[in-house]
């Protein structure tokens, strides 16, 4: 499948292009972020690369500084939307548990109002969502090459 065949079918990529409807809360040239339309807080948000990359495995260590990017768009919003830092959940799902096939960075906040079900889907530490710092110590030890 080509990149252009990919992208139609991606709805994140669709949204980059305006094709999709979503909240949109930040962009540049680089990233996009809006709202999750299935929020697991008041505020839960998604950060995503505008580039098509399928997900956190596809990354590399050349490519990590895209993860640090995100984390600090990610920050930026959480204070722009009066959110602290110390009360907030950031993380990725781990294929196969990410929803759609196109690397997003969750931002959730405040994680004190978050449900019972929405602290286990979002947990750190588990096999299937990683915190931006355990996602980088992956990409390091186990991927060298470039995308």
């Amino acid at each position: 499948m080509s990149v252009v065949q990919q992208s139609l079918k991606c709805v994140f990529c669709q949204i980059c292009q305006g094709l999709a409807p979503a909240s949109i809360v930040h962009q540049d040239l680089k990233y996009l972020a809006f709202r999750d339309i299935k929020p697991a807080s008041k505020n839960h948000l998604l950060i995503i690369p505008r580039e098509h990359i399928t997900d956190v495995r596809s990354l590399t260590v050349e490519t990590v500084k895209i993860v640090e990017e995100m984390v600090e768009i990610g920050q930026q919003l959480v204070k722009e939307h009066l959110g602290t830092l110390v009360d907030y959940r950031m993380g990725f799902h781990w294929p196969p548990f990410n929803s759609v096939k196109h690397l997003h960075l969750h931002v959730i906040f405040p994680e004190q109002s978050m449900s019972f079900i929405g602290r286990q889907v979002f947990r750190p530490g588990t096999f299937y969502f990683a915190t931006p710092e355990t996602t980088i110590d992956w990409i390091k030890k186990h991927r060298s090459s470039s995308l």
